[in-house]
């Protein structure tokens, strides 16, 4: 394989992998953007997500799509019901409350699921494992190309939702300014609890794609830090920058495997944490934020 293809190789895949970094990405901002609380337990739903689609899909035999529709629709379900009855409590509390409560959020998650489960290592089979095309000297994994359609679609129907629908319209007016969207009449805890579900459906779909990939394990969560790398980068609060930085952290990532001595690829995306704290950040779409003292 001659150069030119190595890296065309290298760039598809850092892209596939990063496009689930920047689905873990966009959960995050959606619940910063709306309710300014720092999600520690999105990536313990990643592991909730893997480990019911490995139980619908391996257990109980169902199909790959009604499975990945089913972890869905049940951890939208969750990511509500944690806000309505838990985050929602600590309303008006300093920031610092909801970071503490979600990383006893993720804990309690992965504790449930280690118990139920039990703490192995599993895989499951989608109808694109094994698959793949061969197109200039590249091979193109099927799975790949789910990754990103889905990716994409979940992206654009984002961008639709947000500009063209009256709830997307009152969930952008509730994350600006919660009193002024009150007083318009929107019901803005169920606005936020709203954001919490299309959150958890964006970690749902995460996870079930990621799995296949990896492994279904307890350890998915630290995805996590991979995705809040990617918001640095591209960006902390900015949608658009949550999805520019997961794929280029997953491109970095890749290129730092090959072309950068061994280990380099474990602890790319965290130099580039710190490198774009140190030089720039806002990141590349953010906006900058000052206070007066």
């Amino acid at each position: 394989m001659s150069q030119i293809e190595v890296f065309a190789q290298l760039t598809l895949n850092g892209i596939a992998v990063g496009a689930i970094y920047a689905l873990v990405a966009l959960g995050i901002v959606l619940i910063y953007k709306a309710t300014e609380v720092l999600n520690f337990a999105h990536g313990d739903l990643l592991v909730v997500s893997a480990f019911s689609a490995w139980g619908l899909i391996a257990v109980a035999g169902l199909p790959f799509w009604l499975a990945l529709l089913l972890v869905v629709l049940g951890v939208s379900a969750l990511s509500y019901l944690l806000d309505a009855f838990v985050i929602r409590r600590i309303a008006g509390q300093p920031q610092f409350a909801g970071v503490m409560l979600t990383i006893a959020l993720a804990f309690m998650m992965r504790g449930i699921v280690s118990m139920v489960a039990g703490p192995e290592a599993r895989n499951y089979s989608t109808p694109f494992t094994g698959q793949h095309s061969t197109v200039a000297g590249i091979a193109i994994g099927h799975l790949q190309l789910v990754i990103l359609g889905i990716t994409l679609a979940v992206t654009v129907t984002f961008f639709l939702f947000f500009r063209h629908t009256r709830l997307g319209v009152a969930m952008q007016a509730a994350s600006q300014n919660q009193l002024a969207a009150y007083l318009n009449g929107i019901r803005v805890k169920r606005v936020n609890s709203l954001v919490w579900a299309l959150a958890g459906a964006c970690a749902a779909v995460a996870g079930v794609l990621l799995a296949p990939i990896t492994l279904v394990d307890l350890t998915l969560w630290f995805v996590t830090l991979k995705a809040l790398a990617a918001l640095m980068l591209g960006g902390f609060g900015s949608v658009p920058g949550a999805i520019v930085g997961g794929l280029l952290i997953g491109l970095i990532e890749q290129y730092a495997g090959v072309y950068l001595p061994d280990g380099s690829k474990d602890i790319a995306a965290y130099l580039v944490l710190i490198a774009v704290l140190v030089v720039k950040p806002t990141g590349l779409l953010g906006e900058a934020h000052g206070r007066r003292v």
